[in-house]
């Protein structure tokens, strides 16, 4: 019989010992409190061996635990559904939608870009620079969320610069964790802490309450990164991506069909015979052999580009992304021609907007009433919002004009156009089949024109929670509106970026703190903590407290370690008959800490896979900077919050 089998058939027996002791509830519960401790403590160790072996699910876990709970009389069923009523849980919910807000109007992604743009090649500088984007951009939204944003970049930063992932990729999970050490809205851990602070009757924190601490702790771990990094040599990046290779990528479209050298950018000038005319009249394609790929209009805070439709109208400062696929057009009669000014270009067919502009294979189908048709016979822009700029036929691509070929069965199409056309092929359209999508794909940026509307939803945001006008929850509640307001988000996707199994996993753990504080769990708790410590110096207890918080997250989530080690730091505190915060504070931290084991947070085990890590690089990294945390915290912790 396996380990797993083993444990369980102890989960089967907890099972039945709990339902025997429910039975027995009248008889003999009422007249030995301590049995409602031990079915308690019994159920909390079943928990954490189910979080630990991850079988069933967390969240599952969590719904089990919340449903028999309140079967052994300890608490009742409202008190197990509480936590559905926290307004922690719904601030958390809410910051995730601003968050995905972020990410999708392409704020967090731009972040990414500068983080490239003054690195240069220095990889000290590259390290120093991703770590603080990170921190600072996980102090607003999920780490989890802004760990998967960084990937990739992270990964295209290593292929440019030469670089293997593996040097990289631990600095940016270490900056994740930090950031939660940042704002009070940063991770959950925090809130809870927060939440526990207010129901015990104190003030909670301020919003950069952590600040004071992640600062210190950020800049130590940059300096920490830059010595450890000779621990995380791996092989070159090409061998820790291979489960992205069979995806093809811009450059090789570009050279596969002979793109190079037909991109152009033109600005209409004021006096142009373009400007109010409509892309049906000018009719280029047919007439030049130009396609217009893309328009650059300016917006009210920022320039967007828009899809050069057949009624679009052109207008004076209008920038022309031109595909002029007719080598003989003479390109500078053409700007004459038009009053256009040339504009200097950057990358190889557009690849520095390919965030706007994507790239596709399509294939016709057996059925497909484009059969015999061209390109320009079919309306292909009017109908699909997407160019045709390439044909390839059997394994040869075609060169010359494409736009008046008749298409055949089989006939492989490179189209561009707005990613938003391409993603609507894939799921509503029966004439054209998508063959193959570019790694770009999965940096596409949905609403980037959105962007200094999510920029300043979330400076309200902030400054509303700073500020402590209205309560946190109303202010992130206020954020998700306007999101939604300036379209920077659909309902669909504000639903989507929420992660219940996060939500459901707080709401199920918090009844047993309620339970562990009704049975006296928790005061036994700190009874013990108490007693290792003895007289010792209350900054000794801090560190009890975040080894213990720290111990515990290697198992459980930091999430479920702050639910059940909250109501202890507040007991301690009591016992010291000391101010809580810094208890509180101790615990937040080392919740967050969660370096050493690629499953102590699931920002380890996302970095694992790009960076090529085992196990021991962890243990290696982690074990070390997690005692330099250890350190800060129980020296800054009673200067910046006193006794």
């Amino acid at each position: 019989m396996t380990l797993k089998k083993i444990v369980s058939v102890i989960f089967l027996l907890l099972g039945l010992f709990s339902l025997s002791a429910c039975g027995l509830q009248d008889a003999v519960v009422r007249e030995n409190s301590n049995l409602d401790l031990f079915l308690v403590v019994l159920l909390l160790i079943a928990t954490v061996v189910m979080f630990a072996i991850n079988r069933p699910r967390m969240d599952v876990v969590a719904l089990i635990m919340m449903t028999v709970l309140p079967l052994t009389g300890i608490i009742s069923v409202n008190e197990s559904l509480a936590g559905l009523s926290d307004p922690n849980i719904v601030l958390i919910a809410t910051l995730f939608v601003i968050g995905e807000g972020l990410v999708r109007t392409g704020v967090a992604q731009k972040l990414g870009d500068l983080v490239v743009k003054y690195a240069g090649q220095t990889e000290a500088r590259l390290i120093m620079l991703l770590m603080v984007a990170v921190a600072g951009i996980g102090s607003v939204m999920s780490s989890t969320g802004v760990v998967a944003i960084f990937i990739p970049v992270v990964l295209r930063i290593a292929r440019r610069s030469n670089i293997a992932a593996g040097r990289l990729m631990m600095p940016l999970s270490v900056a994740a964790l930090i950031s939660g050490m940042m704002t009070l809205v940063a991770t959950p851990p925090n809130l809870v802490l927060q939440a526990e602070l207010v129901r015990k009757g104190f003030d909670g924190f301020s919003f950069f309450a952590f600040a004071p601490f992640g600062i210190p702790i950020l800049a130590l771990a940059i300096i920490y990164m830059l010595f450890a990094r000779r621990w995380l040599v791996r092989g070159p990046v090409e061998e820790q991506d291979k489960h992205k290779r069979w995806q093809p990528r811009w450059q090789e479209w570009v050279n596969e069909y002979g793109l190079a050298d037909r991109e152009y950018r033109f600005r209409i000038g004021v006096h142009s015979p373009l400007v109010g005319q409509t892309l049906a009249q000018l009719n280029l394609r047919s007439s030049s052999g130009v396609s217009i790929v893309a328009i650059e209009r300016a917006s009210l805070f920022s320039r967007e580009l828009i899809r050069p439709l057949a009624q679009t109208q052109l207008l004076a400062g209008d920038v022309l992304f031109l595909d002029i696929v007719d080598p003989s057009i003479n390109v500078r009669e053409l700007c004459d021609r038009y009053m256009l000014a040339s504009l200097p270009m950057s990358g190889n067919y557009f690849s520095d907007s390919q965030r706007e502009i994507g790239m596709a294979e399509l294939m016709l189908p057996s059925d497909s009433p484009l059969i015999g048709k061209s390109v320009v016979e079919t309306q292909f822009r009017t109908e699909y919002d997407l160019a045709v700029i390439g044909l390839k036929r059997g394994q040869s691509a075609l060169s010359g004009n494409v736009a008046h070929e008749p298409l055949k069965l089989g006939d492989t199409l490179l189209v561009v156009g707005p990613w938003k056309a391409i993603r609507k092929l894939q799921t509503a359209n029966q004439d054209l089949l998508v063959l193959n999508l570019p790694v770009e794909f999965e940096d596409a940026v949905p609403a980037p024109e959105r962007a200094p509307y999510a920029l300043a939803v979330l400076m309200l945001v902030v400054g509303l929670m700073v500020s402590g006008v209205i309560p946190n929850v109303q202010a992130a509640l206020i954020g998700c509106l306007l999101m939604g307001l300036f379209r920077c988000l659909d309902l669909n996707s504000a639903y989507r970026s929420i992660h219940w199994q996060s939500l459901i996993l707080i709401v199920g753990m918090m009844p047993f703190s309620l339970a562990l504080q009704k049975t006296g769990g928790v005061d036994l708790a700190a009874s013990a903590l108490l007693q290792v410590v003895g007289e010792a110096d209350p900054r000794v207890m801090l560190a009890v407290l975040f080894v213990v918080t720290a111990v515990f997250g290697l198992f459980i989530s930091n999430t479920a370690t702050a639910v059940l080690m909250a109501p202890v730091a507040l007991a301690i505190a009591d016992a010291f008959d000391a101010s809580p915060y810094p208890f509180a504070m101790t615990v937040a931290l080392a919740a967050s800490a969660s370096f050493m084991t690629p499953v102590s947070s699931p920002v380890n085990t996302l970095v694992v896979g790009p960076g090529n890590y085992h196990f021991a690089d962890f243990v290696r990294v982690g074990v070390p900077f997690t005692l330099v945390t250890l350190v800060v915290a129980v020296i800054l912790v009673p200067w910046v919050l006193p006794f």
